[in-house]
């Protein structure tokens, strides 16, 4: 899988060594594939067959063994199962060396899985559509009506379609237990928090090993890089939303950060217990435990954002003088204070990342390590991020198989979720509580939502083009989901706040859609993302493929797994089964 073979053939009277650079690698050194001898007898090449990758381009250098001279190079992307013969020949006798590629076998079409499952789900989609509607008309209606007891079928038909509202109850991120009256919250937050967690689940479980359904390697975005985020937003939301009808009902705001602070505990220790399945062989190690996580992050992003919250938030929105100069833009001064917080912390990140020491790395270093950069600093992945990672946890305590060690060859650990990181998701998810102060503030008023949603993403998005000079790896601070640069979360947030508009707008204002199948995950979020994690070496979600070189069957075991999970969040709320932490 994701793999060539190339049969290298030598006409020249000299050895030759053959190298290789990704084109994904950003000032890479080359490095080995194997050597070529000289050919034994005029007219009779020498060969040797290597095997090489099929994700991203690749360079080719051939360089002569005695004098160790560049002879010639190719670029070339090679496709999945495909047979190549390159020739080095010298051109007419002359001292020029020549290098020609030739497809001896044509690769397969690798992405023709993708095509068909995304037809067939299209196809699934159009259908479920087609039924919808004809499920409304009052034709159907009436004569499901007449076949049953007209309660019964109204209750079916609503729990099929979606109730017809565009506000339902939550069940997932509220910091009440057993609220006095029900949280409401818009079916748009739901979907949103769904979608994120359905890829998170399909990327997890393999994403049908495509790389762009895997974490880039270093600066850049995949669609693995994108839900992450997008789940921290939507948390931040929620909190909002939940913080503020808490207030409402009478609670007190330090019995209320008592319960975000116990909530966070469990989401801190759930996390630690989930990334470190050992447990299932012994009694966990504390030698190679890893403390950095997915819901640890949560759990602390969480923590800040609502402890925030909790200082500046009204117990009440309907009795702000209309005539005040700040009046227009309250959704963002009433809450200056939080804000400034959230600047200290970016000051501070800026601080640590740019003008810590690091021994033995420039100041600022943002690369990779490994062959990055020439291979000038083959130990300082993550530069300060993953020195103060290995500085207050311990190298044996962090992630040990980074994403980069693909592309770069990187060795040493590096964990996306350390500390340095950690600054930025709070502020990820404070740009979520801002969404959810524009959702209070202006209840019902779509057209004001909606346009502040969009004024947020494009200052956010030209934020993110300074900040990268619209480049890959040229800017002041790349986009890179590892370090969770501040780029990335200004990208990030610029998407979500778009994505926010169009789920919005399509599901609580047109009602064109009621958020399903989405909707359901995003009611249980907590136990599909927690179960998706225990559970994904067992039957149904996992099982021995016949063949574990197809992208196909990868894609299909991948996309069956992550079905069960949304249909078992469809049982569960059908059943009203919700957990909550």
């Amino acid at each position: 899988m994701d793999e060539a073979s190339l049969t290298v053939n030598n006409e020249l009277d000299s050895e030759m060594f053959v190298s290789w650079l990704s084109d994904h690698c950003y000032q890479c050194v080359y490095q080995p594939l194997g050597v070529v001898p000289a050919r034994p007898a005029p007219g009779v090449p020498s060969s040797v067959d290597f095997t090489v990758g099929t994700q991203h381009g690749i360079n080719l250098q051939m360089n002569s063994s005695a004098l160790n001279l560049e002879l010639c190079t190719v670029q070339f992307h090679f496709g999945e199962h495909g047979n190549y013969s390159l020739w080095v020949k010298n051109l007419n006798d002359s001292s020029v060396v020549n290098c020609s590629l030739v497809t001896d076998t044509e690769p397969v079409s690798s992405y023709l899985p993708i095509l068909i499952a995304f037809v067939s789900l299209a196809g699934l989609a159009i259908l479920s559509a087609i039924g919808s509607t004809i499920m409304r008309l009052d034709t159907v209606k009436n004569l499901m009506l007449r076949l049953g007891n007209s309660m019964e079928t109204e209750r079916l038909i609503n729990s099929e379609l979606g109730s017809p509202g565009g506000i339902v109850e939550t069940a997932t991120d509220s910091i009440l237990p057993n609220p006095a009256s029900p949280i409401r919250r818009l079916r748009s937050l739901d979907t949103f928090r769904g979608i994120s967690l359905v890829i998170m689940v399909f990327v997890n479980y393999g994403g049908g090993r495509y790389w762009f359904f895997r974490h880039e390697s270093w600066n850049g975005l995949t669609v693995a890089d994108l839900v992450f985020p997008w789940f921290v937003f939507i948390m931040g939301t929620s909190t909002s939303l939940s913080v503020s009808s808490a207030l409402r009902s009478g609670l007190t705001r330090f019995s209320l950060f008592a319960k975000v602070l116990w909530r966070s505990t469990q989401l801190f220790l759930i996390g630690v217990f989930v990334i470190n399945p050992n447990y299932c062989q012994g009694p966990l190690a504390w030698d190679t435990l890893r403390i950095p996580g997915v819901l640890q992050r949560l759990a602390f992003s969480y923590l800040a954002v609502a402890a925030l919250d909790l200082c500046v938030a009204r117990n009440r929105l309907d009795n702000l003088p209309e005539d005040a100069w700040w009046h227009s833009a309250r959704d963002f001064l009433l809450y200056w204070p939080a804000w400034l917080c959230v600047v200290v912390l970016e000051t501070v990140w800026l601080c640590l990342t740019f003008l810590l020491p690091v021994p033995g790395c420039p100041g600022g270093y943002l690369g990779p390590g490994g062959i990055g950069d020439m291979g000038q600093y083959p130990n300082c992945t993550g530069g300060a991020a993953g020195y103060v990672d290995r500085w207050l946890l311990g190298e044996k305590h962090i992630y040990q198989t980074p994403s980069s060690r693909l592309i770069y060859m990187s060795h040493m650990p590096f964990d996306p979720e350390g500390v340095l990181g950690s600054i930025n998701s709070v502020l990820m998810a404070f740009l979520g509580l801002q969404a959810g102060k524009i959702l209070l503030h202006y209840k019902n008023q779509h057209s004001s939502i909606m346009s502040r949603f969009l004024i947020w993403g494009l200052v956010l998005g030209v934020i993110s083009a300074t900040l990268t000079k619209c480049s890959l790896n040229e800017g002041f601070i790349p986009v890179n989901k590892n370090l969770w640069s501040l780029s990335y979360v200004t990208t990030l947030g610029c998407f979500a706040f778009v994505f926010l508009v169009l789920v919005y707008y399509t599901v609580d204002v047109r009602k064109w859609w009621s958020g399903a199948p989405f909707f359901y995950p995003g009611m249980n979020s907590i136990l599909v993302y927690v179960g998706h994690e225990v559970l994904e070496e067992y039957f149904p979600f996992r099982w021995r493929m016949a063949n574990s070189q197809s992208h196909a069957e990868h894609l299909t075991q991948n996309l069956l797994a992550t079905s069960c999970w949304v249909l078992i969040s469809f049982v569960l709320y059908r059943k009203k089964i919700f957990w909550k932490i």
